[in-house]
Parts: structure tokens; C-alpha cells; sequence
């Protein structure tokens, strides 16, 4: 581990267990897209509605703004049901409808519609058929594609999260979905984890693990619970990042003196070198096309952040320049910035920087931010902090109007990674 993350990591406090974590929005965008949620005919037999849950994820996002359900009632769930005129005079612009129907094999069907009050016409519509356990998933699938429809930007709502959260002696890495529910514990010890990041199609988070009283790297199996060591090398074994194929990690191991990056294969083999310095080189991230890696130095005097491509050639070159103190460089999905936190006057905090402008735009305020994630669509960043002495995740959009507060019943959450996007939206018929 990096000997200035070391300071960070134990200014974190000490708190009871670990719970659900709760996200609220504390800012929204500037422009919101208006749009209505009608509950779904047959959902209120079951405990999970999946209206309830696409509101709430629309409403979270901060970029739409969730409007009055009338006193029509029935509610409409099929185009036929829908009175335009009614809808219009409510002032409502876009209306969700849906059905939720059980099938006598005991599947359900779950169809939502997306409809143009105006026009008087649906713009999108599917049906899923999907078991009862399968239900708040599927309402993220819909939350994800109105979403898309209606930005035109890939939603995030059915990924996953993981993080580390802190309950009293007990570290536990746990896997989320990406609005907090479903918190699960996938390996828990009383030495600190840290690291954790997912590999690219989401089934492995590699982190670094102090239980054999040094660090040490681990793959770990979210599905099945197995993992193994990828990195035991004599000295510190820390920093792992995942190359965009999932073929290889980026380590930082200080086998041979200082700390310095390196490759090796997803199953621990073919070790190679790739930094070469008497300086600390750690937190490497592999740029989204895997030509580069972007990581911290404090070869200039002070911790700056550097890229080089990944096959050796050429020299490193520094990324940042502004202020003594730039760490945890982390690429946009789509390569043209990177986050990373910036401290000045005390303060440690999120910035994002253009990679061919170099401009950079400070997006948080706090005391003490750090381990920068990006969603997967670039749109909103997640990152660790403190509140009231209490360690918390936070996100903020890559404009730094949206913010989110995301907050545990007990226990400091740090250390965040957010999920890769999954080709799981099983769209079983348009409708």
C-alpha cells in the first residue's frame, strides 16, 4: 500500500455492524426530464413494486422529476386505458404504465409501457418474464431503459457496487446493488481490506487483504464464493487494477525495493515489470483501450499522476501539475478524462481532468474525499468521505451538479468500486 494512503486509511472511525446503505440525493441537474410512474396493475400482491423502484431510481438519478399520479383510479395499465386528455390537463408530459401477470408455471410477466401524452403514442415498451425473486432487478432493467430513452445515455440502475465497510474491529467487503439494496458480505476479517475493483464482466473483485499480518492481493469469485491469491510477493503486494479484456492486472509490489507496477496474468503468472524508478509508483489504472496506464508518483518531489503505454516504450508522462498533491487517477469509461483526488488547503477532494485539455474542475467540497469510481456510463462518480467524523460514500456527476449521499445504519463504508455494465437485460418481447 502506498505509504500516503496509509494516513487515509486509518483516519476512519469505529462503529457498530454493518446495514443497508441509504442513498439521498443533496443535489440535482439543472435541466430535470418531467415524468410520471403509475403503479403497475398486479404489483401490489407482491412485497417488491416494481413502480415504487423505478420511481425511486429515476428520482435518485437527479435527472428527472417525478410528477403527480392523479385520481384516476383504476390506474391505467394497458394504451388502451389511457385517457391523453386527462394526462394532459395534469400537465404530464411522459406517462409509465404497466402489469405485473402471474403465469400459471408460477413465472411472472412483468410489461411497462413509456407513453407520449402529447402525441398520444408509446415510445417504448417491453415485457419480461421473470421469477418473484427476480422482480427488483427487472425494475431496474426498466429504470435503465427509460433512462436511455429518454438521455440518451446507458443506465446504471441494475449494476452492482462493492465497498468496505468497518464495524468495529471487523472489516467486511461487501457487494450491493448500485441503488444499496441487497447488501451481501462476501469476505469479512479483523485486519483492514482495501482495493477492492471489479474485473471487467463483473463475476471477480481483486483486492488487497491484511490477514497474513502484510498485504497481500486476492481474486475473490462473487458467484461462488472461492478465491485465491494473485499476488504474494516478498514485501507489499497492493493496488490491483484490472486491464478492459480481464487477460491481466496491473500490481504494485515492492519485491524488488520501492514500490513499482507491475503486470502479471489473471491466474498470478508471467510477471513483468513496467515501471523503473527509485520513487514510489503505485495506483495504476489501465486506460479504457488498455494502451496506456495512468498511476501516482512522487518522482517529481511530490504525489502527481503519470501515464505510459503499457508496453514499455517511451517515457512516463506527467498528467497533472496543478497543486503539490494529486492521487488515485482513474479513466472515464470512454478515455478522454480521468478522476482523481486533488488536495489543496487541507483539503482532499474529487477533480476531473480532461486528458487533451488538461483543464480540470474541482467537483467536491468535502474535508476528506478519496477512492474515486466511475459508473459505468461516466455519468456520475462515486467516492469515499466523511461526515460528522463517520465515513460515507458520496457520488457526484461528472458536471458536479448531481450529489448523492449514500450513508450505512452503523459502521464506516469506504474504499468503493462500481460494477461493470452487464449484457443481462433479458428483453423478452417488445411490446
Amino acid at each position: 500500500m502506498q505509504c500516503w494512503a496509509v494516513v487515509a486509511m486509518m483516519v476512519l472511525g469505529h462503529a457498530a455492524s454493518h446495514a443497508q446503505i441509504n442513498i439521498d440525493l443533496i443535489g440535482g441537474g439543472a435541466q430535470q426530464i418531467p415524468i410520471t410512474v403509475l403503479p403497475f396493475g398486479g404489483e401490489d400482491r407482491f412485497t417488491q413494486r416494481v413502480s415504487q423502484v423505478v420511481s425511486a431510481d429515476l428520482a435518485r438519478s437527479g435527472m428527472f422529476r417525478l410528477g403527480s399520479q392523479g385520481s384516476v383510479r383504476p390506474f391505467p395499465s394497458e394504451a388502451s386505458e389511457v385517457d391523453y386528455r386527462y394526462w394532459k390537463n395534469e400537465g404530464t408530459q411522459t406517462l409509465v404504465i404497466g402489469r405485473v401477470i402471474e403465469r400459471a408455471d408460477g413465472t411472472l410477466e412483468v410489461r411497462f409501457r413509456m407513453m407520449d401524452v402529447a402525441r398520444q403514442s408509446q415510445v417504448l415498451g417491453y415485457a419480461f418474464t421473470v421469477s418473484v425473486t427476480q422482480l427488483r432487478v427487472t425494475a431496474h432493467k426498466i429504470a435503465d431503459l427509460i433512462y436511455e430513452k429518454l438521455t440518451g445515455d446507458v443506465g446504471v440502475f441494475a449494476t452492482k457496487i462493492c465497498y468496505v465497510v468497518k464495524s468495529g474491529e471487523t472489516f467486511e467487503l461487501q457487494v450491493a446493488d448500485a441503488d444499496g439494496f441487497k447488501p451481501q458480505v462476501v469476505h469479512r476479517y479483523k485486519e483492514p481490506i482495501i482495493s477492492p475493483q471489479w474485473s471487467p464482466d463483473g463475476s471477480r473483485i481483486a483486492y488487497v487483504s491484511f490477514e497474513e499480518k502484510k498485504p497481500i492481493v486476492y481474486v475473490l469469485n462473487v458467484f461462488n464464493g472461492t478465491r485465491k491469491v494473485l499476488a504474494s510477493f516478498e514485501g507489499s503486494n497492493s493496488a490491483p487494477a484490472w486491464s478492459p479484456d480481464g487477460m491481466r492486472l496491473a500490481v504494485t509490489l515492492t519485491k524488488d525495493g520501492t514500490s513499482q507496477i507491475y503486470l502479471l496474468n489473471a491466474d498470478g503468472g508471467s510477471l513483468s515489470r513496467i515501471t523503473y524508478s527509485q520513487s514510489i509508483d503505485t495506483e495504476p489504472n489501465f486506460s479504457p483501450d488498455g494502451r496506456y496506464v495512468m498511476f501516482t508518483s512522487d518522482r517529481a518531489g511530490s504525489p502527481q499522476i503519470y501515464r505510459m503505454a503499457v508496453d514499455g516504450s517511451g517515457d512516463p508522462e506527467r498528467m497533472t501539475f496543478e497543486g503539490g498533491y494529486n492521487v488515485t487517477p482513474r479513466h472515464s469509461p470512454d478515455g478522454k478524462s480521468f478522476v482523481f483526488i486533488h488536495r489543496s488547503e487541507g483539503r482532499f477532494n474529487v477533480a476531473l481532468q480532461d486528458i487533451a485539455s488538461r483543464q480540470v474542475q474541482l467537483l467536491t467540497t468535502g474535508s476528506f474525499d478519496q477512492s474515486p469510481t466511475f459508473a459505468p456510463n461516466g455519468k456520475l462518480i462515486l467516492y469515499a468521505s466523511l461526515l460528522r467524523g463517520r465515513g460515507i460514500l458520496a457520488a457526484v456527476s461528472s458536471d458536479g451538479r448531481i450529489k448523492q449521499r449514500i450513508t450505512a445504519q452503523a459502521g464506516d463504508i469506504r474504499e468503493p468500486a462500481w460494477g461493470p455494465l452487464l449484457n443481462n437485460r433479458r428483453k423478452e418481447s417488445e411490446q
